[in-house]
């Protein structure tokens, strides 16, 4: 099987042993990302930005759109799961590794995060959805529920409509899993006034320890 192709971003404290790995969208690069870093202003966080392992017109894909997208996401998901095995041999603590994803990456994120064997200090997932919900919950690690887990959604997103993307994440916390549900007047990006600095908040919380209410309902940023 081969390997994910990834670049670490150190953090200015380069005894900081905090990680976050970014999973990027449909037709991306880990170079679509590479603002990351400096936008989240944490000198204590090093950030491993991936390449999914598919070509897709000058980018990449974690899984085929048009024909069976659970064969490329279980290949994926396997992927990923060797890519934390190695970041975790090379010294970064699964309890100290968030994994973020947008779009197909914010799918991986979830499908991949919760059956990690490994419990990961948090997930975060942007204008993506969750795939197969219903053999997510029944694959669940044990610890999965207890992983703080921040989704975030545009109610103007073109490309993935938000209704099923709340819907999902409503049944995911109907079954137990610490996911906290944002909306923003946005469509399919990044909103840097609002979103990221709810991110820098989650980041901060749950790689010191302090999550989230578990039972926290879906909740909506007006527009």
């Amino acid at each position: 099987m081969p390997t994910l192709h990834s670049v670490l971003v150190p953090s200015a404290d380069t005894a900081s042993r905090r990680l976050i790995v970014v999973l990027h969208g449909l037709g991306d690069s880990l170079r679509g990302w590479e603002w990351l870093p400096d936008e989240l202003r944490l000198p204590w966080l090093n950030t491993l930005l991936v390449n999914a392992p598919d070509d897709y017109h000058g980018g990449f894909s974690w899984y085929d759109l048009y024909g069976d997208p659970g064969v490329g996401i279980r290949r994926s998901r396997a992927l990923i799961h060797d890519l934390l095995d190695n970041t975790r041999a090379s010294g970064f603590p699964s309890d100290q590794t968030v994994l973020l994803g947008f779009s197909q990456g914010c799918v991986m994120t979830l499908d991949a995060g919760l059956r990690y064997g490994e419990s990961l200090a948090g997930l975060v997932g942007i204008s993506g959805y969750v795939f197969d919900q219903e053999a997510l919950v029944k694959e669940l690690k044990p610890h999965a529920r207890a992983v703080p887990i921040l989704v975030t959604h545009g109610t103007r997103d073109p490309l993935l409509d938000i209704a099923p993307s709340r819907e999902q994440i409503g049944f995911l916390q109907q079954a137990g899993l610490n996911v906290t549900w944002r909306e923003y007047p946005k469509e399919h990006t990044v909103d840097f006034s609002r979103e990221l600095p709810d991110l820098r908040q989650f980041l901060n919380a749950c790689l010191s320890g302090k999550a989230g209410n578990s039972t926290a309902p879906v909740g909506r940023t007006s527009d």
